[in-house]
């Protein structure tokens, strides 16, 4: 029987797993805020605002702006909107909507209200237990799922059967998939991976080269393993590409909304003006606040993170504060 799937969102990330479920599902559920997208993509079929190159069969798709009956209606939720606009999003919510669901993060952010990654804010305010909750990871661009290229998923949940089956279900000839059950520690280290793409950025603005950004990037590796392994020990190997790829493509890619973000505030640009000229949230900037904060409990050192902190939130200068993290850096 084919499980019957939402998807929450309207940007490109939510936009690129309706068209993977499209390969395998007879039906989609997905939710948009935007009436006016909602409107243009049954005129149009395709989103007005993000991967307009997609085309959707309209039959396989059913589009609403009415949150509730879209949820009603699935067996599992994926939620991909911005982690910033979660709390309000599902405010009104009722209590037992989500009962017997299984849910999935898509988001990569982490819920600045709370201090929480997706996981936790999703079995605290639905009262899903973490045994239905999932992630989906990287490394994998929603660009890149728009113009099929080869790209992979990691689908983290306690549940082996939980994860296996929807690493089938959106497996198909451009996207491969591997499952785990690191919950937290995928979702913490998709997190992470955003704050050091904006290192990554505002190094390359001010002028660093390949070599430099190669020692940045192993060393944000380091720093994603100690974090990862004091807020969650258990055996992972931060080799794999859920881990250290998603790192990589996100420091690296053009399609890079964290890395875009960061080379503006390398160039000179205010966060404010940085985020005016972005059309698409950059998660690392609330993640980078965050998780100064939750590390007061566990203090690692995390020099990469404090240095992104120090230049978006205290307004040191980016050349200044690189320098002296150049120093820390081995």
């Amino acid at each position: 029987m084919d499980r019957k799937i939402a998807v929450i969102g309207g940007g490109s990330w939510a936009t690129a797993l309706v068209k993977i479920l499209c390969n395998n599902l007879p039906k989609v559920f997905w939710y948009m805020r935007n009436e006016a997208a909602v409107g243009h993509l049954l005129k149009y079929r395709h989103n007005l605002n993000y991967l307009q190159s997609v085309e959707f069969d309209l039959e396989k798709v059913e589009i609403s702006t009415d949150l509730i009956q879209i949820i009603e209606q699935a067996e599992i939720v994926i939620i991909a909107t911005p982690s910033a606009f979660l709390v309000e999003l599902f405010k009104d919510i009722p209590e037992h909507l989500f009962d017997d669901k299984i849910v999935f993060s898509a988001v990569k952010g982490i819920i600045p209200e709370y201090n929480a990654i997706p996981a936790r804010f999703i079995h605290k305010t639905f009262g899903t237990p973490y045994e239905k909750i999932g992630i989906i990871s990287g490394p994998c661009h929603a660009e890149e799922v728009a113009l099929e290229r080869l790209s992979y998923l990691t689908i983290a949940c306690q549940s082996d059967s939980i994860a296996e089956e929807l690493a089938e279900i959106m497996a198909c000839r451009y996207i491969k998939t591997t499952t785990s059950d690191d919950l937290f520690g995928t979702e913490l280290s998709a997190v992470l991976k955003n704050v050091y793409s904006i290192a990554s950025g505002i190094c390359s603005g001010l002028g660093y080269g390949d070599n430099f950004q190669a020692v940045l990037i192993a060393n944000a590796i380091q720093e994603i393993e100690n974090f990862i392994d004091e807020v969650s020990p258990i055996h992972r190997d931060v080799k794999s590409s859920a881990y250290l790829g998603d790192l990589l493509v996100t420091a690296y890619s053009k399609f890079s909304r964290n890395r875009s973000f960061g080379f503006m505030i390398g160039k000179g640009y205010s966060v404010k003006t940085a985020q005016m000229e972005m059309d698409m949230i950059a998660e690392g900037y609330y993640a980078t606040k965050s998780i100064i904060e939750i590390n007061k409990k566990f203090q690692v050192e995390m020099p990469i993170v404090e240095a992104v902190y120090n230049i978006i939130y205290q307004k040191i200068s980016p050349v200044i504060e690189m320098r002296i993290l150049s120093d820390k850096l081995s």
